[in-house]
């Protein structure tokens, strides 16, 4: 796991502007310092009000943002993420993805302009976003910066070995959305066991089981009790037979289906 980025947080649907802006802060002011948007979530200006009133220094947040599937043409990637830098208010992004490889998204073309925004400095880091294996492989070989991130859906219902396997195998950091299940972990028979055992909750655990994995989570909250409580699911230690408990659990839930509906997550 690379150390830039720590256990973030997510604001996918979180488009209300003061309550993201909120969210934000809060978020910053408790320690979280990983701040995950994108241009789909429509939600980059609150975001970036929310870094802008904390007390904490623009350059101690690490902004991550998402170029939309529509937007992955060259010249598109250009003006829709000076866009996303106007509004968050800041010049540079510390990590900018690829959302989705679909759409306008062509290797060969869209790639090349992620090394440009890097190398003028525009962007400090690279990553992807629900790629596959191979088309994370094709991903590694065709840039020239070092990819940072795959960020995908994954929690103790989608365990996603074979994707998890292939960022180890590239030296990218898997970042997960998702990692609670939507809330789906509580109640869980398995996860409750071992939350009950540490005096912790179902969805601290999940947060946990993924950071034994080497999987930085970035759970979305908004309410300060639910940002407590995912910021210190990083204070529990799980053993290794309750990690092994978990792996074990037989099932598989993708709950964000890309043919369906690949732009509203």
């Amino acid at each position: 796991m690379d150390d830039s980025l720590s256990p973030g947080l997510g604001t996918s649907g979180n488009d209300e502007f003061a309550q993201c802006a909120a969210s934000v802060e809060t978020a910053l002011e408790l320690g979280y310092r990983h701040i995950d948007t994108a241009q789909m979530y429509d939600n980059e200006a609150a975001v970036g009000e929310g870094v802008a009133n904390a007390d904490v220094d623009r350059e101690d947040v690490f902004v991550a943002t998402k170029i939309h599937p529509d937007n992955l043409a060259p010249e598109d990637v250009r003006s829709t993420f000076a866009e996303s830098l106007d509004r968050l208010g800041t010049d540079y992004a510390d990590l900018l993805y690829v959302h989705w490889p679909m759409g306008a998204y062509d290797a060969e073309a869209t790639l090349p302009v992620f090394d440009d925004l890097y190398e003028d400095g525009r962007v400090e880091n690279v990553g992807v976003s629900n790629f596959s294996p191979d088309l994370l492989a094709e991903a590694v070989e065709l840039l020239d910066a070092p990819v940072l991130a795959n960020q995908f859906e994954c929690h103790p219902f989608l365990q996603q070995e074979a994707w998890r396997a292939a960022c180890e195998e590239h030296g990218v950091t898997p970042v997960a959305y998702c990692p609670i299940a939507q809330g789906e972990v509580v109640g869980h028979p398995v996860l409750e066991s071992v939350a009950d055992d540490h005096d912790a909750t179902a969805a601290q655990v999940s947060l946990a089981w993924l950071d034994a994995k080497g999987v930085v989570p970035i759970p979305k909250a908004t309410g300060d009790p639910h940002l407590r409580e995912n910021w210190h699911a990083r204070d529990l230690d799980l053993a290794d037979g309750e990690v092994a408990r978990i792996d074990d659990i037989e099932r598989e839930e993708r709950l964000i289906d890309p043919d369906a509906a690949p732009w509203n997550r």
